[in-house]
């Protein structure tokens, strides 16, 4: 099986992506091929696969022109993925199948995204904001690691999230395991971010997203973990957060309009065509 295929990373959460824009390389790209690309040790390694297919291809509605078929680790279906839709972003824009000075509109699970680019930072490299939607807070359910439990908010940002503040970050063990959490609120998995607080709008977080185990960032869990701490203060809207992650720092602001948009980079780091005989 010979296919095209590029890796690329959002603050180390990484990523295969798969162009098939016609749908006609990949079929309905199988769960044990996806989570067999995605092993670090039988496979190229990743954090999730996305497919770069056009979006009256795989047969969804949405605005956009190209549509993000988001998978995790595990080969599971997922509705989106905050750092991956950036990486996705960047390489329609390296492969000039979108003008990167114009709003870009990207379907998803999770519904449409709208990505803007800012070219000029001072890091010289470009910066991604995506229009994340509006949030849902919910209730508020426990979650378990390492022998302990904490409260943890519900906050839906296209993926389910828990969010459990805690006082150290080492205080939940290595999250080599599946953190323990409610699956009557969480029936088909949950995604868990442990927090400290860092300074005023500041955090810091570790994350176990379902299906993949612990990653160096979560885009979506950095909104939800945005979003349950301006809860927790009490802010006016707008208000912006930074949010350390283990693979860098990444930017959320909660709009008066209610809706939330993430910003942080994106890299490509290799590409080219595979000869997949395992």
């Amino acid at each position: 099986m010979t296919f095209p295929w590029l890796k690329g990373h959002g603050t180390e959460n990484d990523f295969v992506l798969l162009p098939d824009h016609d749908g006609t390389i990949h079929g309905e790209l199988e769960g044990a091929f996806v989570a067999a690309l995605c092993d670090r040790r039988r496979g190229i390694g990743a954090d999730g696969v996305m497919r770069v297919i056009r979006t009256g291809a795989l047969g969804e509605t949405s605005a956009g022109t190209w549509f993000m078929d988001y998978r995790n680790a595990d080969g599971s279906v997922s509705e989106m993925c905050g750092n991956g839709i950036r990486v996705f972003a960047l390489h329609l824009v390296q492969q000039a199948l979108v003008d990167p000075a114009e709003p870009i509109v990207i379907g998803t699970r999770g519904g449409d995204k709208t990505i803007t680019i800012d070219p000029s930072t001072s890091s010289g490299t470009m910066a991604f904001s995506v229009d994340m939607g509006t949030p849902e807070v919910l209730g508020v359910s426990k979650v378990g690691a390492a022998g302990n439990t904490w409260e943890a908010q519900d906050v839906r940002t296209g993926n389910p999230h828990a969010v459990a503040f805690v006082d150290h970050l080492g205080d939940v063990g290595s999250l080599l395991t599946q953190p323990d959490y409610d699956e009557s609120v969480y029936p088909e998995g949950v995604n868990i971010e442990f927090v400290v607080r860092e300074g005023e709008h500041h955090v810091a977080m570790r994350v176990h997203e379902r299906g993949s185990g612990e990653t160096r960032s979560c885009g979506t869990g950095a909104c939800a973990v945005a979003v349950a701490t301006a809860v927790a203060d009490g802010a006016d809207r707008p208000a912006t957060y930074r949010v350390d992650v283990p693979g860098g720092t990444l930017h959320v602001s909660w709009n008066a309009d209610n809706h939330i948009v993430l910003t942080g980079p994106a890299e490509i780091v290799a590409q080219g065509t595979m000869d997949w005989i395992a």
